[in-house]
């Protein structure tokens, strides 16, 4: 588990979450392994934290979001040709949501609430620069 924890704090993330609650979470926990992340509370926000940001490793969102959702950020992403590793995380079980967050070339859909440790080994295995 060591090796993961330090290839996830060689990581920059972002998560998109307009939750608090599980941005705390995520954030302790997080903290707690000394890693490298942003946090955004809708598409928009991180649409501009992405621009800012060029060296992030990979994108964690939610769906349901104000002012822009997680599968219009996505598009959005697409459109500007930045494609980064993107992990969507939902309650949303409907066929819908996972055919749309599939149709946009995400790499993994989790159903909240999720597993911690099982998380943290998604994440590592996405990334890019193993």
């Amino acid at each position: 588990m060591q090796e993961k924890i330090e290839k996830l704090r060689a990581m920059k993330l972002l998560f998109v979450e307009d939750e608090d609650d599980l941005i705390e979470i995520i954030s302790d926990t997080l903290d707690k392994l000394d890693t490298n992340y942003l946090t955004a509370k809708n598409g928009e926000e991180a649409l501009k934290l992405v621009e800012k940001n060029p060296d992030l490793s990979m994108i964690i969102t939610d769906i349901n979001m104000p002012v822009m959702n997680g599968l219009e950020m996505i598009e959005e992403l697409k459109q500007k040709d930045i494609n980064l590793p993107i992990i969507v995380m939902s309650a949303h079980t409907e066929l819908e949501y996972i055919n749309k967050a599939k149709e946009l070339g995400v790499n993994d859909y989790l159903l909240k609430p999720f597993d911690f440790i099982k998380f943290i080994n998604l994440i590592v295995s996405l990334d890019r620069s193993n």
